[in-house]
């Protein structure tokens, strides 16, 4: 197969989707990777790496893109620029987010590409292959820890010295998700004192595994999930306590769940650092801005969205390697080939032949499309 490297056009982005050791790989099986110039530079990832790995180097967009094949970008090619050099014969794969964003599915659709969504992998044990957001949410939640240790007026570890005892720090760590345990572990190997929360009882026993302690959610009335009022008043004594939280609940397409309060957050002592790794979504905190620091009454609010690329070259490593299962699954006799047969590939599929065929992200467009119909109506 012919694979093309992108370079990544979003603000602030150091990954890249191809390493020159997965280039190395890819090449050994058989596939030629060309990689637009400058793509691994913010990694540490110079165009003679990738020349020594077996890589063709383009010097533009049109040249790395071709005439057919398979494209990988890490955030996904939806950039005006791109989208104009796509076609039919092309497989594009990245971070398209299409439950959230599902414009963004149709404007590559539009293309004639056929479209694979990184976040739509499945979650079974032979995705796990490819599933790249939990490798990223492990360098996610693992970033999350040192940023706020970074912002925090205070050590981590319990440290016994000649000027007396220096207690350790408290953080809470609010969802259990790959990122959650990841800032658990990360928070326990600095000496902290830690505590998770999750509404589900398997992730309360992830965090105990972790050496942590966790925190039982209410019970639901009709055995549900449990009411938002009920999750608040359980946290807000131990937000209260923490010098640290870092917030990572999330729920695939929709709204992320609001786990703090902006009254909880005044609850908060001085110094506090909130890290909100949900907030594309909305927050887990009521007061957290996307890439601003906030300032509530003298509680730290940290709402990163690009942590991921504050470990550039594990993540770009961990996110090559995934890009490469995949690729393998796809390999059918050199012709990238989507099987609908095989669960992994279908489930990812979300555009092919001109249009959007997976049924959730079609199900939104219309949605929207109504919604826009019945906007127009109420405006006339």
């Amino acid at each position: 197969m012919r694979i093309a490297v992108l370079c990544e056009r979003m603000a602030g982005e150091r990954r890249v989707a191809v390493t020159p050791e997965a280039t190395r790989t890819l090449v050994a099986d058989g596939h030629s990777v060309v990689i637009e110039s400058g793509a691994g530079t913010a990694a540490g990832m110079p165009d003679e790496a990738y020349l020594t790995a077996g890589a063709t180097v383009a010097p533009d967009l049109a040249a790395t893109v071709g005439d057919a094949g398979v494209v990988v970008s890490v955030n996904g090619p939806t950039d005006g620029a791109t989208l104009d050099h796509l076609g039919g014969d092309h497989v594009v794969i990245g971070l398209f987010d299409p439950f959230w964003l599902p414009d963004v599915a149709a404007r590559v659709a539009a293309t004639g590409a056929t479209m694979l969504a990184l976040d739509l992998v499945p979650r079974s044990s032979r995705a796990q292959a490819v599933d790249v957001l939990s490798s990223m949410a492990t360098v996610e939640g693992f970033q999350s820890v040192l940023l706020a240790a970074g912002r925090l007026p205070k050590m981590l570890p319990m440290l016994m010295t000649a000027a007396g005892t220096v207690p350790p720090a408290r953080v809470l760590v609010l969802g259990a998700g790959v990122a959650g345990l990841q800032a658990i572990a990360t928070a326990r190997r600095l000496g902290a004192v830690v505590e998770g929360f999750d509404i589900r009882e398997e992730a309360l026993e992830q965090i105990r595994s972790l050496g942590a302690k966790s925190i039982d959610p209410p019970p639901a009335p009709d055995g549900g999930v449990p009411d938002a009022a009920l999750i608040h008043e359980v946290l807000t004594p131990h937000v209260a306590e923490a010098d640290m939280v870092i917030a990572t609940a999330q729920i695939p397409g929709r709204q992320s769940p609001l786990l703090v309060t902006a009254a909880m957050v005044g609850g908060m002592r001085p110094g506090s650092v909130l890290v909100d790794l949900a907030v594309q979504r909305g927050g887990n905190c009521e007061v957290c801005i996307a890439d601003t620091d906030v300032d509530h009454g003298g509680v730290t609010i940290l709402g990163p969205t690009d942590l991921a690329s504050g470990s550039a070259v594990t993540a770009s490593r961990m996110f090559a390697t995934n890009i490469t299962n995949l690729l393998r699954m796809l390999d059918n006799d050199g012709e990238p080939f989507v099987d609908p047969n095989d669960d992994v590939l279908a489930g990812m599929l979300v555009a092919a032949g001109g249009e959007v065929v997976h049924p959730v992200v079609r199900s939104l467009l219309e949605q929207r499309a109504e919604a826009s119909v019945s906007d127009g109506k109420a405006g006339a």
